[in-house]
């Protein structure tokens, strides 16, 4: 069937129009996805430059991250490197702070030289401006020991100049090197070359803290040489050692048997006078004495025992009034002491107390081995005890007693006793300006038996002192120095005593019992 022209017209016509309403559709479609593609593009585009933004900053921030890596790496390397250095440093620090634990703590801790000294010079005169007798040993019994008193008392000038020189090894072993030079004069003038005393009187070396000692010889010190035992003590305003042990020889300090027992052994040796008045070189008759020693502490308590040998001593023989008496060519001597950090358990303060027996070449119990005229049979006790202490906040007091019995001493039947009750006091006036004040007085009963053509005396001295005083030192410390004293002293005795000896003070033109006074000035100083 044919379709009419009309009819296909309309038809074209729809379907051109239905093709015409297609393509419109079409297009804004595509317009509208081509929109939205640009708005996804757009987006895409601000979150591309975003997300380039963030990796710049990313790329920023790792570039700062690696500069502080870097930078931390290179501390860290430096922080390695100073650890490594304080470890070594800590570790070195921690060995010598070993070495100097086991070392013994001395006077040769510090290194390097050390200069000390002591030194006393004055003038003293009598009432009438003349010279006169003094010496803390003025009395008849000083010929044995029994001083009396320094203060306002002495006429002479003495001086000690000490040296030393202490090392610490790299091992902690330390040693001491020391010479003292001393001298002694009477005269008052400026140059005393012709009449000088001057001596060395110490000269000796110490090793201490070796490290190959262990066991109780681990902190002790070897020493040899010429000097003064360590451990000597006196009572300084009397000028009276209790014990001095001094001379040539060796030992060793410091054994440590416990934490509260120790022990010093020593050898030391002496030369006495000659046998005979004889100097023939060819002929050399002095006689060696050999001191051995132990010194035992056990906390404040002291116990010192010597051994004394004199080979050919007991040729020499002393002259009595009843014969001839042989000296001794052996001895022994003991002591027993207390060291107090307190007055007598009575008060604040110091104190120490002493007892001495000796026999035979021991008999000389203050200077140990120093008496060659000494008997077999001689025998020798000595009581020493002596203190210090405050009495208030301007005044202390100071009281010493000695008292010694001998007998058979330098011939058979001879006996020598004494007694000496002595007391200094202080007032502190101000910062630099004390008066000191000084008693003694003493007892004595001598009889020597004819020996040196010595008589038989008993009877009493005494001595008071008065001593202006100006000091820099500690004013509340009695033995701080340097002092310049000026004193006046007033001695008087009994006149039996006149009669011991007419080679003594006692009895000599212008100075007989009835009273005598001294004046003058005295330095005294050590450091």
């Amino acid at each position: 069937m044919m379709m009419k022209p009309r009819y296909l017209a309309v038809v074209i016509g729809l379907i051109v129009s239905a093709s015409v309403q297609s393509a419109d559709i079409s297009a804004s479609s595509i317009e509208a996805r081509f929109d939205a593609l640009e708005k996804r593009l757009q987006l895409a585009e601000s979150r591309a430059t975003q997300a380039e933004a963030r990796a710049r900053d990313a790329e920023q921030q790792v570039k700062k991250l690696e500069t502080r890596t870097a930078s931390n790496e290179q501390q860290t390397r430096q922080v390695a490197k100073t650890a490594e250095i304080t470890q070594q440093q800590t570790a070195d620090v921690a060995k010598r702070t070993e070495t100097l634990a086991s070392s013994k703590k001395s006077d040769s801790d510090n290194s390097g030289f050390k200069f000390s000294g002591y030194a006393r010079s004055g003038v003293i005169m009598s009432d009438s401006a003349t010279s006169t007798q003094s010496g803390p040993y003025v009395t008849p019994a000083g010929q044995t020991g029994g001083a009396v008193g320094r203060l306002g008392n002495e006429n002479n000038t003495y001086v000690e100049l000490n040296l030393e020189h202490n090392q610490t090894m790299a091992s902690g072993a330390t040693s001491r090197y020391k010479v003292m030079l001393a001298d002694g004069q009477r005269s008052y003038n400026d140059w005393t070359g012709a009449t000088s005393d001057l001596n060395i009187r110490q000269a000796f070396v110490e090793l201490g803290s070796l490290p190959t000692f262990t066991g109780p010889w681990k902190n002790s010190t070897l020493w040899a040489g010429k000097r003064f035992d360590r451990d000597n003590f006196d009572i300084h305003w009397l000028d009276s050692d209790v014990i001095f042990l001094a001379g040539t020889g060796g030992g060793i300090y410091d054994v440590k048997w416990s934490d509260n027992l120790k022990s010093n052994f020593s050898l030391y040796g002496r030369n006495f006078d000659d046998l005979d008045n004889n100097n023939d070189s060819n002929n050399d008759t002095r006689i060696e004495n050999y001191i051995v020693t132990a010194n035992n502490y056990a906390g404040p308590l002291q116990l010192m025992v010597s051994g004394l040998r004199a080979k050919n001593n007991q040729d020499r023989e002393n002259v009595g009034a009843h014969g001839i008496s042989k000296a001794a060519d052996t001895g022994f001597h003991t002591a027993l002491a207390y060291h107090g950090d307190n007055f007598y358990g009575l008060r604040e303060g110091t104190s120490k107390t002493a007892l001495l027996y000796g026999h035979g070449l021991g008999a000389e119990v203050k200077a140990i081995g120093s008496d060659g005229h000494l008997t077999d049979d001689a025998t020798t006790v000595r009581l020493a005890t002596y203190g210090i202490t405050p009495l208030s906040k301007n005044w202390s007091i100071a009281p010493a007693i000695l008292a010694q019995q001998s007998k058979d001493r330098y011939v058979s039947g001879d006996d020598y006793q004494w007694l000496t009750f002595n007391a200094r006091l202080i007032q502190q006036i101000s910062e630099n300006f004390e008066l000191a004040y000084e008693g003694s007085y003493q007892y004595m009963d001598l009889d020597p038996q004819g020996y040196q053509d010595n008589n038989k005396v008993k009877g009493g001295f005494y001595k008071l002192t008065f001593a202006p005083t100006f000091k820099v030192g500690d004013i509340s410390n009695m033995l701080s120095r340097p002092e310049i004293r000026f004193f006046a002293s007033y001695m008087d005795w009994s006149h039996k005593l006149d009669n011991y000896s007419s080679s003594d003070a006692f009895g000599t033109d212008g100075f007989t019992s009835g009273g005598q006074w001294n004046f003058g000035i005295q330095m005294e100083t050590w450091f």
